[in-house]
């Protein structure tokens, strides 16, 4: 009988609670998870592109470099490697994954579909691709965050402003809020100064027509889904982050009887946990959309120059930080 019970105990505290994530325990140890996420990751990125190479009838080849180079390889397989241990170290889940691969890969794919001519089916397979091959490894290696458990079922886990995410209309508000941001910033820079280094650090372009686009309507169908990546990468965590003691320290501050240090540290980051939430996940945002952008763009397509390349990485670098801070601004109501 007690043994029975000691099982019983036993698959009751088989979920525990750390941080905002659910944990279970695993059978893999924990020092081989991480390199299996590389693993699988690389592995199933490389499969997949194999099997699409056919379906796609080499739209990506033709306008690609020719990586024979070591140190070719090496940028990208490094950068691959640095963009899942930043999601694995920074307890992310496999929709922060998923979303944060999509709204990074987007806009080098977007370029190429835009004014190199490849095809809608590769630019949307690749992307595919790119999304799943960040999910899967973190889905089999780590289960989702409470914030991204949540739904309507009364058998659903309890997290904070759980209506606020299970709101079929909050959401779609969100989601059109992002994708307008981002519509908006594209927008602005292609009638500001955008098309002019298009056609001057980008050799090869075959049309420039999509850099004149007649409306914002033109553009956000293509905006909207980094809209709803976005808003599962930044506004649902933002919105479910619980107070913490260090919230409570910071509302009991007191510049009188500070010293200098507790002052200095209150002014930089004596933000609300939220607020933190927020600021490090749009950091995060821009980080891995910039460097991921110049990265597709400079080293793996044929005639782009740097200068070219920094520039385009930073119009969507841009709408990041705009599209982070405004939901996070939202999540504060």
């Amino acid at each position: 009988m007690s043994t029975s019970r000691a099982k019983s105990a036993s698959k009751a505290t088989a979920v525990l609670v750390q941080g905002d994530a659910l944990i279970r325990p695993s059978k893999v140890p924990a020092v081989l998870r991480f390199p299996l996420v590389v693993t699988l990751s690389l592995t199933l990125s490389a499969l997949l592109y194999s099997l699409a190479a056919d379906y796609t009838s080499g739209d990506l080849a033709r306008v690609s470099r020719t990586l024979d180079q070591w140190w070719q390889v090496s940028v990208l397989v490094g950068w691959r490697t640095f963009e899942l241990g930043l999601g694995w170290f920074g307890n992310y889940d496999g929709y922060d994954l998923a979303s944060l691969s999509l709204l990074s890969h987007g806009p080098p794919l977007y370029l190429l579909g835009s004014f190199y001519e490849v095809s809608l089916r590769s630019v949307v397979s690749s992307l595919v691709i790119d999304t799943l091959t960040t999910y899967i490894p973190f889905r089999l290696l780590r289960p989702l965050s409470l914030a991204h458990s949540a739904s309507t079922s009364k058998h659903s886990v309890a997290v904070r402003n759980k209506d606020i995410i299970t709101s079929y209309t909050i959401q779609a508000y969100t989601t059109i809020l992002a994708g307008a941001i981002y519509a908006v910033t594209l927008f602005t820079s292609y009638t500001t100064f955008l098309p002019v280094y298009l056609v001057t650090y980008f050799d090869g372009i075959r049309s420039i027509a999509a850099a004149h686009p007649n409306s914002l309507v033109t553009i956000f169908p293509t905006t909207f889904i980094l809209g709803l990546a976005a808003k599962s990468f930044i506004f649902t965590p933002t919105v479910t982050a619980a107070p913490t003691a260090e919230d409570a320290n910071n509302a009991a501050f007191h510049p009188e009887t500070a010293t200098l240090g507790e002052t200095f540290w209150y002014n930089v980051w004596g933000f609300s946990r939220r607020k933190k939430v927020m600021i490090k996940r749009t950091a995060t945002l821009m980080l891995i959309t910039g460097v991921n952008t110049f990265v597709q763009t400079f080293v793996t397509i044929e005639g782009v120059e740097a200068t070219g390349a920094i520039v385009y990485s930073g119009v969507w670098v841009a709408a990041a930080l705009i599209t982070g801070i405004t939901l996070g601004e939202v999540g504060d109501v």
